[in-house]
């Protein structure tokens, strides 16, 4: 019974959060919560770019935070009844699982996702990063002396490097198909944007339906829970189609995206991510200069918002050859592709377009995570995978997702957007670029 637990149960020490839920704080919780390094989320949204098209959706990762920590804690309430992650896990390893949820976005920096998607070689991956916000003496002391938690078991935990079955167990409850993050992210960040999508899967039902798979070192959900999970594959699909992957938060990435490259070695990337949001978007004006990074930059966060436009988009359905000569390139081609395109479009439209007045965005090299987790039928005693048995399943999460959700865009500047739409056969353009662009770059 940890006293987290029994907050819980109390409601006792209560912090409440939207959508009009409370989460248990204990006097140990509250330590972690107060420390510069965690009041640092609530400086940094939990969609960023995303604002731009669903002005209400400006919750900070912060409020994520403590959602997550409230999930885990459900989690934890539930799978104590289960014998099997009661001998597996023990009230340490449950300490060391809420640590780990309350404080799993530490590492976070503004626009994080998008400029991981860019796949630079000196930039992080925020779970690395967060060695270094665990690792300072206000947060590492209050593991240490409340919880006896040293801060890298807690990026171990983070970084996904299990050395026993716990941990193999706790990292599917940080980070798998039903996790403590989506649970708690999909409802929030489609309360927050003003859309049904995210919250139309039966939370309760699905926690209630938490077990352990059949080897013992990973979650599973019993038979009772199949519909829950497969709505809650759905919400997420329909977010990605119509929120993350939305056409104009699309664009908005790709100039932040463009713009970051552009700036290449005038960052401290080192200090720049460890700033909130609006001192990294002045650290970035203020390298970008008068540049045409400052361009792209003052359209996103200017007093007036200047978007790219879409002028051409190809999807896997309706357009496989150009999607699949575009889609899941790295980044440096993608770039040397558009300023290709922005060459031959200059001269088959007859005015100069600059090479950063073009941007393709493409589904990124590294693929989301499939949905695969087993289900527990009890009266016959066994497993089968829920895409197995789930045709909702096997279309949306077994067969590619990202190829369902994710498109190939060009977008162009505002300020020839219109003569490019007009013309006849952007498709032979994209094509031509493509072709000039050497595979060695890939």
């Amino acid at each position: 019974m940890l006293p987290e637990i029994a907050a819980l149960r109390s409601s006792r020490g209560l912090i409440r959060i939207p959508p009009e839920l409370d989460v248990p704080i204990t006097p140990r919780v509250r330590r972690l919560v107060d420390t510069p390094q965690f009041r640092r989320l609530a400086g940094i949204s939990q969609l960023g770019l995303v604002s731009l098209v669903y002005p209400a959706a400006n919750h900070t990762r912060l409020e994520h935070s403590l959602g997550v920590y409230r999930m885990a804690l459900l989690f934890l309430d539930r799978l104590a009844d289960d014998p099997r992650f009661s001998d597996a896990v023990t009230p340490r390893d449950a300490e060391r699982f809420l640590v780990a949820a309350l404080l799993h976005d530490i590492g976070h920096w503004p626009f994080c996702h998008p400029i991981e998607d860019v796949s630079l070689a000196h930039v992080p991956k925020h779970e690395q990063f967060a060695r270094r916000f665990l690792c300072e003496p206000e947060v590492a002391d209050a593991l240490h002396e409340d919880w006896e938690v040293c801060s890298e078991d807690v990026v171990r935990l983070l970084s996904g490097e299990p050395r026993c079955q716990a941990d193999k167990i706790l990292q599917s409850l940080l980070s798998g198909p039903i996790d403590v993050d989506k649970m708690d992210y999909l409802m929030r960040d489609s309360l927050h944007a003003g859309v049904p999508y995210g919250r139309n899967f039966d939370q309760a039902r699905l926690i209630q339906s938490l077990c352990l798979n059949a080897a013992g070192d990973g979650l599973a959900i019993t038979d009772k829970g199949k519909t829950a999970a497969e709505m809650m594959v759905f919400a997420r699909y329909v977010m990605f189609s119509e929120v993350y992957w939305h056409h104009t938060v699309r664009s908005a990435t790709a100039m932040l995206q463009r713009a970051f490259v552009m700036l290449g070695d005038s960052l401290d990337h080192e200090s720049l991510f460890a700033l909130t949001e609006r001192p990294m978007i002045e650290e970035m004006l203020a390298a970008a200069g008068q540049g045409p990074a400052s361009e792209l930059l003052d359209g996103l966060f200017g007093p007036v918002r200047r978007l790219y436009k879409r002028v051409a988009q190809y999807s896997l359905y309706q357009e496989p050859q150009l999607y699949d000569l575009l889609a899941r390139r790295p980044y440096p081609w993608l770039v040397r592709c558009a300023e290709n395109f922005s060459d031959v479009a200059s001269k088959a439209i007859g005015q100069s377009i600059a090479p950063h007045e073009i941007l393709f965005d493409a589904p990124p090299v590294k693929l989301e995570v499939q949905f695969q987790i087993e289900v527990y039928f009890a009266k016959e005693d066994c497993y089968r995978p829920l895409g197995d048995i789930s045709p909702v399943v096997k279309t949306l999460a077994q067969q590619q997702f990202d190829d369902y959700v994710k498109r190939v865009r060009v977008l162009a500047h505002p300020r020839i957007s219109k003569e490019l739409s007009l013309f006849g056969n952007l498709a032979e353009l994209v094509r031509e670029a493509a072709s000039r662009t050497p595979d060695k770059e890939n």
